[in-house]
């Protein structure tokens, strides 16, 4: 008090008032906001989309001013959609403080009074009751039976319970600080006074405001990286064959005007104009899917990020466990109990070696069931289908395991009726309900730590009735508690004692709790989900690492994660208050093999982030809740927020929203993002083939002296609608059924590595080779628009058909069933029929520069159209006959 400049009786209000003139109020700082302005720049980063608006100027410049407009309003309609999804990024520290007490009761003068939560400074006084939202970071003086809920800032789900002693030693980690109360953290329990010892940013929460704000520069996703990779390919390629064909006409004579417009041809020829809208509706489709699969995108190239996905970082509380306080075990009249169903639900019964215990444990199970439910200041509820507790969350387990031992809360309320109760405080470690009997006796049920419990008792309650307790009956108790703890399970002792009557001032913790009779022990956890143990065996055959980084005890984190098969009985689990004596380096090297760790704070977690994606092949997913997940959750390659539990911070700070709090949905999430990444690849080496076709079959014509054969109207059709429309049916294919059986793709591959470059010639070469050849051929004998026209449709007709073997890379068209992708069926049926009609229609006929075909000769083209597809699913089969597939 003294180095804080304080007295018991608080500030006065000019010594306030001028030390928050020095102090500044006590609120969070916004970090830098990115502005409305630059949001929307930044959408036209991509090299692609710059080669899209050079296509469009250049449409334009040629006077197609339908196909400038088509092009450009992708460009606008990309920009949208990506700055929709991106305008609220950086609301973090916006959410932080809303998060904080807008009032707060201090001690001021003398006086209790109520002010501003920013008008606190250090050295008030505190005045805390249950229910309040702490405004700083303060050291108790004084606690009767006071909790706090700081799962917001420790992921600890249940209350804390607090006490001004001092404490033991200087290091002792946020979750073990009994004596202090944090920024934004809740009282749940009792009441309380505390000297405010930092406001604002030197607040805990304050700290994480400051590491989400120096976490807030956004890295480009792997997809992004690949689509810009492809983007400088594709203009350095398309320059260099424009250059080389400019000046072999120049040498050659050729027509200025005509030259222009030939390398203008080449350029568009290049550019695989629809490829930006097929990317975004591929991305915003699969966000479509993952919504339906209870995950909410909030970032579009978040979704393939997910797919190339090496490690995933999760919290355990809601998300491997079911975040809610559950019994598991019964010990009563020397005999064990198993308790199913999860939460706090009705749902489940009390098992005796897997079967219902029989009449003789009855009155056993139903006297430890009064204890529980008697002994109790909490209650369940139930809103749409969902059990939920008011109140402290162990009492919320006891009144479900006291209601399925055969206990009911109401008929205790009525029959025995509350005369008097002793809360719980951390000195005690225990709490008292004192009932009046139906006889009119007086009995004090009593809940508390075990072995603090087991010293006051005298006397043990069995199935023939009391006895006194033996040296044999303490052990056996001890050996019970032991095998609770060891399951990583938290245990209460419960216990009674008859009194005779007495006013409620007599009833003092002294007098009432000594010389009891021993019920029972009760063992309860916060269980694994069922589903969190098949996704992590799901994650482990995909190659990804599951790491569990939790603010919970480190032996309660090992037994689940031994449970849900996270980690093996020999693996060390690394603490928080451990960790801090590690280098950077040293914990690099931990982080390789370490799959759990305990007790950690918020800038624990932004270390282990940052040390695991130093593995440059790393792309690092963390997933979390509480605000202490935050700067995590933004400093990783992908953030994944919980939607039930989750904070506003914390949601603000992640690329996707799980809202179901379910690890399996994350694994969901990461499948679909594979599966996205599959399909953008095949929809990507679809387009890139068409172009290579039409850029060899325009420079062999060009080299060798022939007219252009295809006019830009040509080309632009191809790209935008021929391939286009096609592509986008490719980019919506279903998920490839076996596409979490393999590893993760490496980070730093190539999306158009050899197997993609040798397909994409292959198929551009066969495309090319047919419709030069046909272009040569009618050119001899027909005039030059006629052999445009062969030559177009039958680019036009490879193209279509091609489609159908670009839905895989291994599989022969005829082993993937049509009835998958109808969209595309009748895109290529449609396609084919406006092919048709443009050469039997006039108006449409002059709008793409075609001239008359017969009937006979489209068919005849139909089958030339078909050798690249042949050829190449020949292909296919050689490739898998070689590798035994």
């Amino acid at each position: 008090m003294a180095e804080l400049g304080s007295t018991a009786t608080g500030l006065s209000t000019a010594e306030a008032a001028q030390r928050l003139a020095a102090s500044g109020p006590n609120q969070l700082q916004e970090g830098k906001r990115i502005s409305t302005l630059q949001i929307f720049l930044d959408q036209f980063k991509s090299l692609i989309i710059w080669i899209l608006i050079a296509a469009g100027v250049i449409s334009a410049v040629m006077g197609e001013v339908v196909d400038a407009v088509a092009i450009l309003a992708i460009v606008v309609l990309n920009a949208a959609i990506g700055f929709y999804q991106e305008f609220n990024a950086e609301e973090s520290i916006a959410a932080l403080r809303k998060m904080t007490a807008p009032r707060a009761k201090v001690r001021r003068d003398g006086a209790i009074t109520s002010i501003p939560a920013s008008e606190i400074v250090v050295g008030d006084i505190l005045a805390l009751e249950a229910g309040d939202l702490v405004a700083a970071d303060a050291r108790l003086l004084e606690a009767a039976s006071l909790t706090c809920i700081e799962s917001a800032l420790t992921g600890e789900s249940a209350a804390v319970a607090k006490q001004p002693a001092t404490l033991a030693g200087s290091d002792v980690p946020l979750g073990d600080r009994a004596n202090m109360i944090f920024m934004a953290t809740a009282v749940a329990a009792g009441t309380g006074l505390a000297v405010v010892v930092a406001t604002a940013m030197h607040t805990e929460l304050g700290r994480i405001a400051g590491l989400l704000a120096n976490e807030g520069a956004e890295e480009s996703t792997p997809l992004q990286k690949k689509l810009d990779s492809v983007g400088r390919i594709l203009v350095w390629a398309a320059l260099a064959i424009v250059a080389l064909l400019f000046g072999l006409g120049m040498l050659r004579g050729t027509n200025l005007y005509e030259l222009t417009m030939t390398a203008v041809s080449l350029a568009v020829a290049a550019v695989p104009e629809g490829l930006p809208a097929v990317v975004t509706v591929a991305l915003a489709l699969g966000v479509l899917r993952m919504s339906r699969r209870h995950a909410l995108v909030r970032r579009l190239p978040a979704v393939e990020t997910l797919g190339s996905t090496t490690i995933i970082c999760t919290d355990k509380t809601g998300t491997l466990t079911a975040g809610e306080m559950t019994v598991r075990g019964l010990y009563v009249a020397g005999q064990s109990f198993e308790v199913t169903g999860d939460g706090y639900g009705p749902d489940g019964e009390v098992l005796a070696a897997g079967k219902k215990p029989g009449a003789e444990s009855t009155a056993s199970l139903l006297e430890l069931a009064t204890i529980l439910l008697g002994c109790n200041n909490s209650h369940l509820v139930e809103e749409e289908g969902d059990w939920h507790t008011v109140g402290d969350p162990t009492e919320g387990a006891l009144l479900s395991a006291g209601a399925k031992a055969g206990g009911d809360r109401e008929q205790i309320e009525a029959e025995l009726p509350k005369h008097h109760a002793i809360p719980f405080d951390s000195d005690r470690k225990r709490s008292t309900v004192i009932r009046r009997m139906p006889d009119g006796r007086l009995r004090a049920l009593i809940n508390g730590a075990p072995d603090v419990l087991l010293d006051l008792c005298t006397e043990i309650y069995t199935g023939s009735g009391v006895r006194p307790m033996t040296d044999e009956d303490r052990l056996s108790i001890e050996a019970h508690n032991a095998a609770m703890a060891q399951k990583a399970l938290r245990v209460l002792g419960s216990a009674y004692r008859d009194l005779d009557n007495a006013s409620p001032a007599e009833l003092t913790a002294d007098i009432v709790e000594r010389n009891l009779v021993f019920v029972g022990l009760t063992g309860m956890y916060d269980p694994p989900r069922q589903e969190a143990k098949d996704a992590v065996a799901k994650c482990r055959a995909a190659g990804i690492r599951v790491v569990m980084i939790t603010g919970d005890h480190p032996h309660t984190a090992a037994a689940i994660a031994r449970e849900i098969g996270l980690a093996s009985g020999d693996e060390a689990v690394i603490a928080g208050i451990e960790m801090e004596k590690f280098s950077e380096d040293e914990l690099r090297q931990r982080s390789l093999k370490t799959a759990v760790y305990a007790r950690v704070t918020a800038l624990h977690k932004l270390r282990i982030i940052r040390a695991l994606k130093t593995d440059k092949e790393a792309v690092v997913a963390m997933t979390g809740d509480g605000v202490n997940d935050a700067p995590a959750i933004k400093g990783a390659d992908i953030g994944i927020a919980m939607g039930r539990s989750g904070t506003e911070v914390t949601k603000q700070a992640a690329d996707m929203i799980i809202t179901d709090d379910n690890f399996a949905t994350i694994v969901a999430a990461v499948e679909e993002g594979r599966g996205i990444y599959d399909n953008i690849r095949k929809t990507l080496q679809y387009l890139l083939a068409g172009n290579t076709g039409e850029l060899l079959l325009m420079t062999i014509c060009v080299a060798i002296g022939l007219p252009s054969p295809l006019l830009p109207i040509h080309l632009l059709w191809i790209n935008l609608v021929t391939d286009g429309l096609p592509a986008l049916c490719l980019a919506t294919d279903p998920i490839d059924p076996d596409v979490m059986q393999r590893r993760p793709r490496p980070r730093t591959e190539s999306m158009t590595d050899r197997s993609f470059l040798r397909s994409m010639l292959l198929t551009g070469g066969l495309t090319a080779g047919v419709a030069f050849a046909v272009y040569l051929f009618i050119l001899k004998t027909e005039p030059l628009e006629t052999a445009r026209t062969y030559a177009f449709t039958v680019l036009v007709f490879a193209e279509l058909l091609r489609s159908f073997g670009a839905r895989s890379e291994t599989k022969q068209v005829w082993r993937i069933s049509l009835f998958t992708n109808l969209n595309l069926v009748i895109v290529v049926a449609a396609s084919f029929g406006i092919q048709l009609l443009s050469q039997h229609n006039a108006i449409l006929g002059r709008f793409l520069k075609s001239s008359f075909m017969p009937f006979t000769d489209c068919f005849l083209l139909l089958a030339l159209g078909t050798i690249p597809l042949l050829v190449f699913e020949g292909v296919k089969m050689v490739r898998g006959a070689k590798q035994g597939k």
